[in-house]
């Protein structure tokens, strides 16, 4: 987040709508921007407000939310490779720009828990729409997905190279598309497995925002060991990344903007 922050929301959501032409329109995004920061933001300027009532609501349909298992169980006997673990839920935010009458940006994310087994049975599900409520709320629009909160980074190396990734084609995620290195907070890095923590809510939400900053870090340590003949140009394989890391990209772009304009 340092540099550049932004959350997208409803990138797998707006590839599959784009895929299958269901507005009818070839120009719809694959990914939506709801915070632009090209200056970026410090830890600082960051906090988290973490409670349950930013869980996702099971949706009222049984059958639909049986669903979850059901695909989670089918996916999982095919791929050795697929695994569950508990996620940050995003479930909103807020953003100022002035802090106790100073001219400074701020911004605080809601967050709840969920998992990998419920995004890959919500968001990624075929019948994903059936999720999806009639909202101009965004927060209420997605309120039955699972939403997990990710982290991605755009790494640029000395000599003015931008690395980027090729999914394996055995993932049940977007696989073979190129992506940037990252992944997710994970709660379980900082002792977090329930609500019902005995770490004050202050305290707490301290810990999660500082994960959000560590977790972007550890993800790029563990992922880079790309070797230099197979980097290539960014803008030629943008078209083929999922919808986050093509926000992601021109979140780049912005910041890289704004600092010439400095």
């Amino acid at each position: 987040m340092q540099g550049n922050a932004a959350t997208v929301i409803e990138p797998e959501m707006a590839d599959r709508r784009r895929s299958s032409n269901i507005s009818g329109d070839e120009s719809v995004s694959p990914f939506k921007l709801l915070l632009s920061c090209p200056s970026g933001l410090s830890s600082s300027q960051v906090s988290v407000k973490f409670d349950a009532s930013f869980d996702r609501i099971p949706h009222p349909d049984v059958k639909l939310e049986n669903s979850i298992s059901e695909i989670w169980n089918r996916k999982s006997q095919h791929s050795s490779l697929l695994f569950n673990g508990s996620k940050f839920r995003y479930a909103g935010h807020s953003f100022a720009t002035v802090v106790d009458s100073i001219q400074v940006a701020s911004a605080c994310f809601h967050l709840g828990l969920t998992d990998y087994r419920t995004f890959v049975g919500t968001n990624l599900n075929p019948s994903w729409q059936k999720f999806i409520v009639e909202s101009q709320d965004g927060c209420s629009r997605c309120q039955h997905t699972s939403s997990p909160l990710g982290n991605g980074a755009v790494v640029e190396t000395s000599d003015n190279r931008i690395l980027v990734l090729q999914r394996s084609n055995n993932v049940g995620e977007f696989p073979g598309h190129f992506v940037f290195p990252g992944g997710h907070p994970e709660p379980g890095e900082v002792g977090i497995t329930t609500h019902q923590c005995n770490k004050d809510s202050e305290l707490l939400n301290k810990i999660i925002s500082q994960e959000m900053f560590d977790s972007i870090i550890r993800e790029v340590v563990e992922e880079i060991g790309v070797p230099e003949e197979s980097l290539r140009d960014l803008e030629s394989m943008a078209s083929n990344m999922p919808g986050c890391h093509q926000g992601g990209y021109a979140l780049y772009k912005l910041m890289v903007d704004a600092m010439k304009e400095k």
